[in-house]
C-alpha cells in the first residue's frame, strides 16, 4: 500500500503519483484516471467504466448473434 500526499497546485488541492505506480497503471502524463465510489472508498483507474459497460453489451449482442456473424463471414 502507498501512502500519497495531498499538495497545493496554484488554488487547488493535487495528488503526486510516483512514476513507478504511473508505469505499474500504463498511464503517462496527460491520460484520464477515472474514479469510481466503492463500497470499501474510492477506485483510481485508467479505465472507463461506461466504456466497458458498453464492451460488454458488444460482447452479448455478438454471443446472440453468434451464426449470423458466421454466416457473414462466409
Amino acid at each position: 500500500m502507498t501512502a500519497l500526499k495531498l499538495t497545493a497546485v496554484g488554488t487547488s488541492t493535487g495528488v503526486v503519483i510516483p512514476k513507478d505506480m504511473l508505469s505499474r497503471m500504463k498511464v503517462a502524463r496527460g491520460d484520464l484516471l477515472h474514479v469510481v465510489e466503492t463500497a470499501s472508498g474510492y477506485l483510481l483507474t485508467p479505465y472507463d467504466p461506461a466504456v466497458a459497460a458498453q464492451v460488454e453489451e458488444g460482447r452479448d449482442f455478438m454471443k446472440a448473434y453468434r451464426d449470423t456473424f458466421k454466416a457473414l463471414a462466409e
